[in-house]
């Protein structure tokens, strides 16, 4: 009988990873939650359809309970096919202020196109009108001991 694959169990590599659909979303939604950024490491290229930011994401796939404090690692999340970028709760003009990613999501409007809902938080959203889910996550840095020393937890 076969086990399935569990974090511990994979390399310390970047990651490097694509979504095409939903499930896909959601497994990227996963890994990206609890990331922070600043205002200004958005970016919305509307020449090339993209919309991209820079994230200091946790490390879920490896907690680091038993051989380190928890770490982040700098990681670009890249939508690609972004027809429109709207935004709400989200501060205009102030580059300083810190944004906290809860969640990723996508519903279709006319298939394959749709609308990523990217949630933050305290009531802040960030909606992606796309032709195509299309959404790449990279780590772009090694990765770093998290200044909190601990994990994000939503049971406080």
């Amino acid at each position: 009988m076969s086990e399935d694959a569990r974090f511990e169990d994979g390399r310390e590599k970047p990651l490097n990873l694509g979504a095409l659909d939903t499930d896909d979303l959601t497994v990227i939604a996963s890994l990206v939650q609890d990331a922070v950024f600043p205002a200004s490491e958005m970016r919305w290229h509307s020449k090339d359809a993209c919309f991209a930011l820079l994230l200091n994401r946790v490390r879920w796939e490896d907690n680091g309970k038993t051989r380190h404090a928890p770490e982040r690692v700098q990681s670009v999340l890249m939508f690609n096919t972004v027809r429109k970028v709207a935004s709400q709760g989200v501060p205009q003009g102030d580059i300083d202020t810190i944004l906290s990613l809860l969640d990723i999501a996508f519903d279709v409007t006319d298939a394959p196109s749709g609308t990523v809902t990217l949630t933050l938080a305290g009531d802040g959203a960030i909606r992606l009108d796309v032709e195509a889910l299309e959404v790449s996550l990279k780590d772009v840095t090694k990765p770093y001991a998290a200044p909190s020393k601990k994990l994000p937890d939503h049971n406080a």
